[in-house]
Order: C-alpha cells, then sequence, then structure tokens
C-alpha cells in the first residue's frame, strides 16, 4: 500500500515539476530576447557603427592623398577629389592642372600606406570626425631612387550624402611641438 500511494504522489507532482521547469524556459526565454532588443536598438552601437565608418574612410582618403603616379595622374587626382569636400575640395579643383603638369614634369611615382589611425573627435549629429593617421609615403623618382617618409596626418571629416569625407588635412605636430 505504501508503495502505491508513493507512486501515486509521484505521479501527481510530475505535471508540477513540469509547469515549473516550462515558467523557467519561458522566463529565460523572455530575459535573453529583452537583452537581445536592448542590444540592438543601443545608441551606442550606432554610434560605434558611425565611428568605424568615418575611421575607414578617413585612412583611406589620406592614403589617397599622399599617392600619386605621374603616368596616371587624372585617375589620382580624380580620387582625390572623390575623397574631398568643401575648401579642401575647391582647392584641389581649381589646383589641379598645374599639380598635374609639376608630377608629369618631376616623372614621380608616391604611394602611401596606412600604418594605424585613430578617431580623436566624433559628432555624429552634427556630422564632422576628426582623425589621425600615421602612414608611410614611399617617393620613386624618375632615376629610380626611392625615399620613404613616416609622417602623421590630422584630418578632418564632413559626413555629406551619408558618406564620410576629407575637409581638412594636415601634417600633425611631432614631439614637443604644439599644434599653434
Amino acid at each position: 500500500m505504501k508503495r502505491v500511494a508513493r507512486a501515486l504522489a509521484a505521479a501527481r507532482s510530475l505535471p508540477a515539476l513540469a509547469l515549473a521547469l516550462a515558467l523557467i524556459a519561458g522566463g529565460f526565454a523572455v530575459w535573453t530576447g529583452w537583452d537581445w532588443y536592448a542590444a540592438a536598438h543601443d545608441d551606442s552601437a550606432e554610434y560605434a557603427a558611425q565611428r568605424d565608418a568615418a575611421l575607414a574612410a578617413g585612412e583611406q582618403a589620406v592614403q589617397n592623398l599622399n599617392t600619386l603616379d605621374h603616368r596616371d595622374v587624372e585617375r589620382g587626382l580624380d580620387l582625390w577629389e572623390s575623397a574631398t569636400t568643401g575648401d579642401l575640395h575647391d582647392q584641389l579643383a581649381s589646383g589641379r592642372k598645374e599639380f598635374a603638369a609639376q608630377v608629369q614634369t618631376a616623372k614621380t611615382v608616391t604611394t602611401a600606406r596606412v600604418l594605424s589611425g585613430a578617431v580623436t573627435e566624433l559628432d555624429d549629429r552634427a556630422g564632422r570626425a576628426r582623425v589621425l593617421v600615421a602612414l608611410r609615403v614611399t617617393v620613386k623618382a624618375s632615376d629610380g631612387q626611392r625615399t620613404d617618409k613616416d609622417s602623421r596626418m590630422l584630418g578632418e571629416l564632413t559626413r555629406t550624402g551619408g558618406r564620410w569625407k576629407l575637409s581638412a588635412l594636415g601634417q600633425a605636430p611631432v614631439g614637443g611641438t604644439s599644434a599653434g
């Protein structure tokens, strides 16, 4: 009789145990779903995406503006203009013919390689960013002589048409010199 009573008690507790496990699983599903939703709609994720986009565009633009081949000057200058906006773009466009003539006369090939880069400021709402880019510039003269120079450039970016473009570019101060 005791065995039958224990078997009946165990049979009655199975639905209660199943209900408890179902409630725990449901609670866990709700918690993980909410956590996923919060992460997917977090403003910091969008901010990080904009920072990464600005850095990639800034590095590419600085590299483009330090790369030019006398054998295909027009293509290089087109890259310069497509990567810039504002006053910088206007300066490049207005001096294009003279600069192309100088490069073709000198017969140089200049290539740049980005060593590292960082976003130093980002105002996502205003569509402005600043980047610091370290690069190695190699100049090959017409006589075949090569010269490497490492430099750091400060660039300002402006978001236009959903894309980041370089709006200013200058040398970064080195060592104990001040920025002015």
